[in-house]
């Protein structure tokens, strides 16, 4: 496979090279892709040196796959453009996630609706991967009615700016002015404050929870409100979930459910104190399910606790998984009537 990674200097755009070359992905020709102000740096992949090359050289090589994580609207103006010469775009902005015309995947799920007339794929949002991985298969036996879910997500997911600025802080160093990825500090500080606020004042992160669950678990009925909060750590999301069912559940079907869930590693020992945290799921690909426990104030009430690192499960491994799908079923790398 001929692979560009568009954005390939950033914060996950670097973490989506090291996970091509640690599952040993297919690639026989890559192209570290990125804006102008990065063309030709000099990036690293299984050992040999490549320089960044800009959008328009990129497709006009017409790679069969190219990875996007460059931002929304650098995704809307290019990724089009890739998938006029060919190219299947996995994207991991939010740029495409709830159009409907095109499929919004975590592989767990749903990578089987994909075809080879599917030129751009939407990776969803990090937070909602996580979850709707543990989900799904709960969904699909008991019948969620309505989701409460309050996020605890890693500074590492607004992108290297908040990185930087978490560094400064703990050295004790304050920020300059332009410096500041967020409003107020972030070392020893809890942000209820995820992307930008909206008119029925939650945030788009808090919103894409509710919208992109519905659209990959297929169900608009689902009843879901959520607050997301950014915090002081470096490793990955935590979220509390608390789920109502439509049906009555045994408690040990659903911990049955939750081990043998593909992607979903459960972590539930309390009296050994084993659950799901950060600290562990940093640089793993599983998402890590714990502290499962009946809701005792309503009927067929649940609660979970979901950990996985943001920037791996989150969005390059997920977005990885999608290519290792297309390419197992030989779904990139034809021409297509619509491509």
């Amino acid at each position: 496979m001929k692979v560009a990674v568009v954005g390939v200097t950033g914060l996950v755009g670097t973490v989506m090279c090291k996970v091509l070359e640690e599952r040993n992905f297919p690639v026989s020709e890559f192209l570290p892709v990125a804006s102008s102000r990065s063309i030709g740096k000099e990036i690293i992949f299984k050992g040999k040196k490549y320089k960044v090359i800009g959008m328009e050289d990129a497709i006009a090589l017409a790679p069969d796959i190219a990875i996007f994580s460059a931002g929304g609207s650098t995704s809307k103006e290019w990724a089009p453009e890739f998938a006029a010469v060919g190219t299947t775009v996995i994207d991991n902005s939010s740029a495409w996630r709830m159009d409907p015309n095109k499929k919004l995947v975590v592989p767990e799920i749903n990578a089987s609706e994909l075809t080879a007339d599917d030129k751009i794929i939407a990776n969803p949002n990090c937070s909602t991967i996580q979850m709707v991985v543990a989900l799904a298969p709960l969904h699909k036996n008991f019948k969620i009615r309505r989701l409460v879910v309050s996020t605890y997500q890693s500074f590492t997911g607004t992108g290297m700016q908040a990185v930087k600025q978490y560094q400064l802080e703990k050295k004790g160093f304050k920020p300059k002015e332009g410096e500041m990825a967020y409003n107020y500090q972030i070392f020893e500080n809890c942000l209820p404050h995820c992307d930008i606020f909206l008119e029925n004042d939650y945030t788009k992160e808090e919103m894409k929870l509710v919208h992109e669950t519905r659209k990959i678990l297929s169900d608009q009925n689902l009843r879901i409100t959520a607050t997301a909060v950014r915090v002081p750590v470096d490793g990955g999301h935590s979220e509390s979930v608390n789920v109502e069912f439509e049906k009555p559940f045994d408690m040990q079907q659903v911990k049955q459910l939750l081990s043998e869930a593909a992607g979903v590693e459960l972590t539930d020992d309390t009296s050994n104190n084993k659950y799901p945290m950060p600290l562990f799921a940093k640089d793993k690909d599983e998402v890590f399910v714990g502290r499962v426990r009946r809701d005792e104030s309503i009927d067929n009430g649940l609660n979970l606790w979901i950990v996985a690192d943001n920037l791996r499960k989150g969005a390059a491994t997920n977005a990885v998984q999608i290519a290792e799908y297309l390419v197992e079923n030989k779904l990139v790398g034809v021409t297509t009537v619509n491509a």
